[in-house]
């Protein structure tokens, strides 16, 4: 057995722990009065059950009404009334964190992502070290809204073909973001990498049979599970085989993006709609060998609760057939 602690420390030890008070002489003088316990404030969460949820861009729920500025917790309302299960926070470089997670547990709408679409201007692949430095500070931004706001991620474009070479513009990104996988993994935040028509990782002119290699590869050259991919079905139908890529990815597959595209008519089109000629079919079904479960979200035209509405039937009618 342990030594027997010295009987003074034994006192201290278990007056402390009982919760009592001393005076200097070490005598009882009375039970300790409870610490006042902070109220903690309701946690706001989706639908649990569903492999698939459903949700918009910030962006596409309208900010004024009837020439006023609507506050941001009533556009979260929005999303909720016209049945989407969460809102991505694509305006996350308007707001603080403080701003974002008052929105989210006053309107009770779950907040799953966020974005700063400065991204397209101060890029992580630019060559100006004064740019890279504010994507640096932008994507740390989004990191800490979509934590207070209860989400878990960060999507980001890594910048534009034109800033230079392949290897060098993807390494200039990879530099950048090293510099932020700690402060993802501290704060439970993947940052999730966009396909987008940025002429990176892709050819924007050759035959739709591409493969998505070299996202994989530059994914997997991060060497964290902090990095992945937030995958554009829609964008890429214009140069891939999206099933192919949703198998390829697997497990970086961490979100997805939601459009409608038209190969025939090469242009975006209605999500569902007789354009529309992306093999959802084939989509549903490699998500599912994948076991995707998570976040799909419509980057398409809002509007109205009706529109709102409109939409989401649209994502039901190509992901949950």
């Amino acid at each position: 057995m342990p030594a027997a602690l010295p009987p003074r420390l034994l006192s201290r030890r278990a007056l402390f722990a009982a919760g009592v008070a001393t005076v200097a002489t070490g005598s009882l003088l009375r039970a300790a009065e409870p610490a006042a316990v902070p109220e903690i404030e309701a946690l706001v969460e989706p639908l649990s059950g569903k492999r698939l949820l459903l949700s918009c861009k910030l962006g596409m729920i309208p900010g004024e009404a009837n020439g006023a500025k609507l506050p941001l917790a009533d556009r979260l309302r929005m999303a909720g009334e016209a049945g989407f299960d969460g809102v991505d926070f694509d305006q996350a470089g308007e707001y603080t964190p403080q701003q974002a997670r008052a929105a989210v547990l006053e309107s009770g709408v779950f907040v799953h992502n966020a974005i700063n679409h400065a991204h397209w201007n101060k890029r992580l692949s630019s060559p100006s070290p004064d740019d890279r430095d504010i994507a640096v500070a932008n994507l740390e931004h989004c990191l800490r809204v979509s934590h207070a706001a209860g989400g878990s991620g960060v999507l980001i474009v890594l910048g534009k073909g034109e800033d230079g070479p392949a290897e060098e513009i993807e390494q200039r990104a990879r530099r950048e973001l090293k510099k932020v996988v700690p402060l993802a993994a501290a704060l439970g935040q993947p940052i999730l990498i966009e396909n987008v028509w940025n002429r990176m990782m892709y050819d924007h002119d050759a035959p739709p049979e591409q493969s998505a290699d070299r996202f994989i590869a530059f994914v997997d050259s991060l060497q964290s599970p902090w990095v992945g991919m937030y995958y554009d079905v829609g964008n890429s139908w214009k140069f891939c085989q999206p099933d192919a890529w949703i198998r390829a990815f697997g497990h970086r597959c961490v979100k997805l993006d939601i459009k409608g595209f038209s190969r025939a008519k090469d242009t975006f089109v209605e999500i569902a709609s007789a354009d529309d000629d992306v093999p959802w079919d084939r989509v549903r079904r490699a998500l599912a060998e994948i076991g995707f479960a998570g976040w799909a979200t419509a980057e398409v035209r809002g509007g109205d609760l009706t529109r709102l509405t409109e939409v989401r039937t649209q994502m039901e009618k190509v992901l949950l057939a």
